[in-house]
């Protein structure tokens, strides 16, 4: 059964027939979130937004082909007038982000976020981008799960499951996170709500402005009554005209729902290498409502990945497990992300550490914790003024880093790193010096499709052999393994790897696995192959995952 609900707008000064339509699949509570009032709000954002969102999808492609064809990346000449101009600053923290030292993050699920709530992180990342498998219910769900969230009224009751009893949960913290929810990027859509313009051309919705509208429009008032503000993670960005696109859209939201100019703050996060040379101008261009931005590592190398996997021999990169925070390439990357921040008055936020403890395996867990430290040892003594975690167990190794380094301060945003000079040779030299094994090989598939296959039932972020996994871990994972057929390369220990020799893997990966009733791993083996056997790349697995298999007919 689904529902229909045309909703036509009328902007100001001026008649349209755009309209929206959702075609979901009935939902228990979603009459809640989908009301006439936020459906016309959506259908506003689209009609002013939709087309400059497919102008700049279409930059992106034009890029992508430059830099196969041999132009990299440079500063731009363009904007040295906004980079070199050192007077201006960006908005910095509203309400509630002063002190951002450990940031949690995760999916929207009642459950997930009831126990991100109690986690005692300053922040929390409610993930609705690469942590959330984008089946209707998840976006949907998710909402809701804020909706109460916000309002003091979330609690949730596992369901008895064997042996286990059923477990309510509910928000005990007296002092919870703050919120920074994360929408989809602009290359996603929604298939369960199709926007026609005044033209007459229909198609499907953008998943950034039907997950920043909903909560948007439903929480903005709640959240200023809270004392925070409506905030938000803007994922995947790779231009300053990206970004200025995302500052029209605050600005029209800010006027629609009557809030003030500036009240909803942005943190933008750096996981494109295109981005990487354009930090300062995002800042710019989204100054009166960014907050920071952070360090994206994963998607970051996913993005070199993609970009540079047809440029021959010397852009591969060795086992994934071998892609460290300290390689040249990635301390670049950071220390210029920390510097340009504290240069406008933003905070620079760190990444996660994929490390997960295992409260089974004290071995497991000790090993975490260690990794972890490290990697936050070294962000705070960079200059991060915060830093992300995905389990609740690790808030206190990387709490206690930054403790160390910020003590009774908020930030270290008055830390000025002077002493970084970064070239554009500097952030594209990946040379490692390291090999690519059979077992990175055979990880990579296992990793690829185990993920594949959860991401299939609606999970969104997997522990996987002790490393939380998601979206950006998947595609780094996949995108090697194209990259490694494609430039013909040989493992350390004389495999050539070939499409044969892989699908070889798959077969002998898949029959390790205990299957169970219900899985998908059928699935996950054929999009597996299509997307990193195939001869075309495609830009992101999840879009022909989502639009083969989680779209409701």
């Amino acid at each position: 059964m689904t529902t229909t609900a045309p909703v036509v707008a009328q902007p100001a000064g001026a008649a349209h027939a755009a309209r929206i339509e959702v075609f979901g699949p009935e939902i228990d509570r979603a009459e809640e979130i989908l009301t006439p009032e936020a459906l016309t709000f959506l259908n506003e954002l689209h009609h002013r937004f939709a087309g400059q969102r497919h102008d700049r999808l279409a930059d992106r492609q034009r890029r992508r082909y430059e830099i196969g064809n041999g132009r990299d990346p440079q500063f731009r000449e363009d904007t040295r007038a906004i980079r070199e101009d050192s007077e201006w600053r960006v908005a910095g923290p509203g309400p509630g982000l002063e002190d951002r030292r450990v940031e949690i993050t995760g999916p929207t699920d009642p459950k997930m976020t009831i126990n991100a709530l109690n986690s005692g992180a300053r922040v929390w990342l409610a993930d609705q981008e690469d942590a959330t498998s984008p089946t209707w219910r998840n976006v949907i769900g998710g909402q809701l799960s804020l909706y109460d969230a916000i309002r003091g009224q979330l609690s949730y009751t596992s369901p008895a499951s064997g042996s286990a009893p059923e477990k309510h949960y509910e928000v005990t913290a007296e002092r919870t996170p703050t919120i920074v929810m994360r929408p989809r990027g602009w290359h996603l859509v929604e298939k369960h709500i199709r926007f026609t313009d005044a033209q007459g051309q229909s198609g499907a919705a953008s998943g950034s402005l039907v997950d920043f509208g909903l909560y948007a429009f439903h929480n903005a008032e709640q959240l200023i009554a809270n004392g925070r503000g409506p905030y938000f993670y803007i994922a995947k960005l790779e231009s300053s005209e990206e970004a200025k696109l995302w500052d029209e859209v605050f600005s029209f939201t800010e006027e629609y729902l009557g809030i003030g100019h500036g009240t909803i703050r942005a943190t933008v996060l750096i996981e494109t290498l295109p981005a990487a040379f354009e930090m300062e101008e995002i800042l710019y261009a989204m100054k009166d409502h960014i907050a920071g931005l952070n360090a994206g590592r994963w998607d970051y190398i996913f993005s070199i990945i993609k970009n540079y996997r047809g440029r021959g021999a010397r852009f591969v990169l060795p086992d994934r497990s071998e892609v460290t925070m300290t390689v040249p390439f990635m301390r670049a990357y950071t220390e210029l992300l920390v510097q340009t921040c504290h240069k406008r008055g933003a905070h620079a936020i760190g990444g996660m550490s994929a490390f997960i403890p295992n409260r089974r395996d004290p071995e497991v867990t000790a090993r975490a914790e260690e990794k972890v430290r490290a990697d936050k040892h070294r962000e705070a003594n960079d200059g991060f003024d915060g830093t992300w975690v995905a389990h609740p167990d690790l808030i206190p190794v990387a709490r206690a880093e930054f403790d160390a380094v910020l003590g009774d301060r908020p930030n270290q945003v008055d830390r000025q790193r002077d002493d970084v000079r970064v070239t554009a040779a500097e952030l594209l030299d990946v040379r490692i010096g390291r090999e690519i094994t059979e077992a990175g090989v055979r990880d990579n598939v296992s990793v690829a499709i185990r993920y594949i296959e959860a991401w299939l039932r609606g999970l969104g972020a997997v522990a996987i052999d002790n490393l939380m996994e998601d979206a950006a871990t998947a595609e780094i994972s996949r995108s090697q393994i194209w990259q490694w057929i494609h430039q013909d390369q040989v493992t350390a220990e004389g495999t050539r790897i070939t499409r044969d020799w892989v699908r070889r893997l798959v077969d002998e990966t898949l029959a390790g696995f205990a299957r169970f009733e219900g899985d998908r791993y059928d699935d996950a083996v054929s999009l597996f192959e299509d997307v990193a056997l195939g001869d075309h790349f495609p830009t992101f697995l999840t879009v022909p995952a989502y639009s083969r298999y989680l779209v409701d007919a």
